[in-house]
C-alpha cells in the first residue's frame, strides 16, 4: 500500500501535536498536554519489558506513519508505553488532585504510576479519566517526575469487542486496524470538591434550559449564561476572548447534583445555516468551568398527506448527509489536527451537505464541537461489535432479502455473529456511555444503533434502553437490512437494484446509504486495488453518474424521503469512492 500523507500530517510540529483543550463541553483555564514522543515497547507477555523498541509519537497509534513506528500489533502482543509526568510540586502541596485523561486507547489498557496500577479500561472508543494525586506523593521529596506506564492489548477483529471498520486483514470496505493511544492524553489540577459534568437540558418552546452540575459534594453553584453568539470562523482564540466580552443574560444560583433551570430572555434558535450558541460559566467553591448548549429541537411530524417528516425546531428540513468513516492516511484514526477535521465538515457545508453520519466511530470531542459551531447535523452510530462476520448472510444475503422486503428477526445470534453474553451486554454498557458523553451536543439528531446487522441482536430492546438514556433524539434502529420495525427511521440502503420504497405513517423513510461512485486518481491513492459500487475511468463520467443519482433522490422527496447519505466523504485505502481523494487533496465532483 502506498503511503499517503495530509498537508496537516506533512507539516505536523512534534512539540505540539493536537494541542487544543479536548474536552468542549467541560473546559477549564488550563491543562497539561500530554502529547508527544513517548518510549514504546512490544511484547508477547504481560511483564513490563526490561528495555523500550523506541520511541512513538502519542496519540498516534504505532499502525501509523504519523506514530513513528509503523508496525501492526498483533492479538497476543502487549503494547507498552512510557513517559514521565511533568508535576507541579506546588499544587499537589496546596491540596488540589491531580487528574490523567485518556481519550481514547484501543482496546484494552492497564495504567501504572510509579509502578502501582491505577485503573484498567476496556473498551477502545470512550474516554476514561482516573485520579493519580496520592501516587505522585513521593516526587515531591525528590528532583523526579512520577513514571506514567501503560500495557495495552487489542484483540481487533477477533474478539467480540467494539471494532468498527477495523480488520487485521484489511481489503474493501474494511480498512487496516489500529490500536494503543489514538486520542489525546492530559492532565489537570482541580480542587479537592470540583465539577465532573455539566448536564444541560435546554427547552425551545419554553425558552428554558436546566443545567445540573454533577460533583462528589453538594456544594452551592452559581450558573452564568451568556448572549447567544455566532462563531463560525473563529479560531479558539478569538472564542475565548469574544464570549468573554458577551454580556451575561441569564444568572441562578443552586446546588451541584440538583437542577438549575434558568429562564432566557434572548432565544435565538440553532440551525445549519444560523447555528448559535449559549455559553456557559459554572461556578462551585475554587472550580470555574466553561460549557455550552443550543435551543434546538429534532423532531417527526406528519406532512399534510400524513408521511413522517424530520423537522428541525418544528420546520421540515430535508437532511442531506454524507457518510463520514473518519479515517486518514497518517493518522489512521487520528486526525493530524484540528483544523483537518475543521475542513471536512467545511468542505461537506460547501457542496450542500447538512448533515454527516458519523459512521460505526466515536471522534474525540472536539470534531462535534466544530459540527456545532459550524452548523453541521449529525448522524452518531454505535460502534458494531461480535464475533468474526458472516458475509454470506449480512451481505449478501441481506441484501437480497431488504430487495424483497423480507422481514428477518435478530434473535438468531450465531447468524449475526452475538453469541457471547458477555459481548451483548457490553454493547449495551458502551452505547449507554457513548449517548452519556456526546449528549450535549446540539449537532447530534440520530443515534444509528445497528448497520447492517453487524453484531446486532435485540434491536426492539437496545432502542428501548437507548430512548430511555435520551427521549429527545430520534433513532435509527436498524440502518440497511434487519430491519425490526421499530425506532423512528425506516432506515433503506440502496447501492444495487432499482430504489423502490414504500412510505410509512409512524417512521420517517430516510435513505442512510447509497452511491459509492468510485474514481481513482493517480497519485492521490494508497491501493492499486479499487473499490466501490461502480466504476468510473473519469471525473466527467463521475459527476454526471453523481449528479443523476442527487437528482432521482430529489425526485422521491415528494413521495416520503426525508434524509440521505451519500458513500462517502473520502476515499478510504482500497475503497475509492470518496468525494474527496484519501488525502484531502482533490475534490473529485468539482
Amino acid at each position: 500500500m502506498k503511503q499517503l500523507y495530509t498537508r496537516w500530517g506533512r507539516s505536523l510540529d512534534p512539540e505540539h501535536v493536537l494541542p487544543e483543550y479536548p474536552r468542549p463541553l467541560l473546559q477549564r483555564q488550563s491543562y497539561i498536554n500530554l502529547n508527544g514522543y513517548w518510549d514504546y515497547a512490544v511484547t508477547d507477555t504481560l511483564h513490563r519489558p526490561g528495555s523500550f523498541d523506541g520511541r512513538i509519537l502519542v496519540p498516534f497509534s504505532p499502525e501509523s506513519v504519523l506514530s513513528g513506528v509503523g508496525r501492526q500489533l498483533q492479538p497476543d502482543e502487549y503494547l507498552w508505553y512510557r513517559t514521565m509526568l511533568p508535576l507541579q510540586a506546588d499544587k499537589l502541596e496546596a491540596g488540589f488532585r491531580l487528574l490523567l485523561h485518556f481519550g481514547a486507547v484501543d482496546q484494552a489498557c492497564r495504567v501504572y504510576v510509579n509502578g502501582r496500577e491505577v485503573t484498567r479500561h476496556t473498551g477502545g472508543y470512550l474516554p476514561f479519566s482516573v485520579d493519580i494525586t496520592e501516587y505522585c506523593q513521593k516526587p515531591l521529596h525528590t528532583a523526579s517526575n512520577p513514571e506514567l506506564l501503560l500495557a495495552v492489548r487489542d484483540l481487533s477483529d477477533t474478539s467480540y469487542h467494539a471494532k468498527g471498520k477495523q480488520k487485521l486483514r484489511r481489503g474493501g470496505m474494511f480498512y487496516t486496524a489500529q490500536s494503543g493511544i489514538w486520542q489525546t492524553v492530559w492532565m489537570e489540577y482541580v480542587p479537592e470538591h470540583y465539577v465532573e459534568e455539566v448536564l444541560t437540558t435546554p427547552d425551545l418552546k419554553r425558552g428554558t434550559v436546566q443545567i445540573t452540575v454533577h460533583s462528589s459534594a453538594e456544594l452551592p453553584v452559581t450558573v452564568q449564561i451568556r448572549k447567544p453568539a455566532l462563531y463560525q470562523d473563529e479560531t479558539d482564540a478569538d472564542v475565548n476572548a469574544r464570549k468573554a466580552a458577551q454580556e451575561v443574560i441569564a444568572e441562578a444560583e443552586g446546588c451541584a447534583n440538583h437542577a438549575v433551570s434558568l429562564s432566557l430572555p434572548i432565544i435565538r434558535p440553532w440551525t445549519c445555516d444560523e447555528p448559535y450558541l449559549y455559553y456557559v460559566t459554572v461556578k462551585m467553591g475554587d472550580d470555574s468551568v466553561e460549557s455550552y448548549f443550543a435551543l434546538r429541537d429534532f423532531t417527526l411530524t406528519p406532512d399534510q398527506k400524513g408521511i413522517p417528516r424530520i423537522c428541525l425546531n418544528g420546520q421540515e428540513q430535508f437532511q442531506n448527509g454524507v457518510l463520514d468513516q473518519g479515517y486518514w492516511p497518517d493518522g489512521l484514526y487520528t486526525a493530524p489536527a484540528d483544523a483537518a477535521c475543521i475542513f471536512d465538515i467545511t468542505e461537506m457545508k460547501k457542496m450542500g451537505f447538512t448533515m454527516l453520519r458519523k459512521h460505526i466511530k466515536i471522534e474525540p470531542q472536539r470534531w462535534y464541537y466544530h459540527c456545532d459551531r459550524l452548523g453541521m447535523v449529525v448522524w452518531q452510530d454505535m460502534v458494531n461489535g461480535g464475533s468474526y462476520y458472516k458475509h454470506w448472510f449480512v451481505t449478501y444475503a441481506a441484501t437480497l432479502f431488504s430487495r424483497k422486503r423480507l422481514f428477518i428477526p435478530d434473535t438468531c445470534l450465531p447468524l449475526l455473529s452475538r453469541t457471547h453474553k458477555a459481548g451483548r451486554h457490553e454493547f449495551v454498557r458502551e452505547m449507554k456511555e457513548t449517548i452519556r458523553r456526546l449528549k450535549g451536543h446540539p449537532s447530534i439528531a440520530v443515534w444509528v444503533l445497528f448497520n447492517e446487522g453487524w453484531g446486532q441482536f435485540h434491536a426492539g430492546r437496545i432502542t428501548q434502553i437507548a430512548r430511555k438514556c435520551d427521549p429527545s433524539r430520534l433513532i435509527d434502529q436498524a440502518s440497511g437490512w434487519f430491519d425490526q420495525n421499530g425506532g423512528d427511521l425506516q432506515s433503506i440502503h440502496h447501492y444495487f437494484f432499482k430504489f423502490k420504497f414504500a412510505p410509512e405513517r409512524r417512521r420517517a423513510t430516510v435513505l442512510s446509504e447509497f452511491g459509492g461512485y468510485s474514481l481513482r486518481i493517480a497519485g492521490h491513492s494508497s491501493c492499486d486495488k479499487l473499490y466501490g459500487y461502480g466504476t468510473f475511468k473519469d471525473a466527467a463520467g463521475l459527476k454526471k453518474a453523481y449528479q443523476e443519482r442527487m437528482q432521482r433522490v430529489r425526485e422521491q422527496i415528494p413521495a416520503g424521503i426525508c434524509a440521505s447519505v451519500y458513500t462517502q466523504l473520502s476515499d478510504v485505502e482500497e475503497e475509492v469512492n470518496g468525494i474527496l481523494t484519501y488525502d484531502r487533496e482533490i475534490n473529485k465532483l468539482i
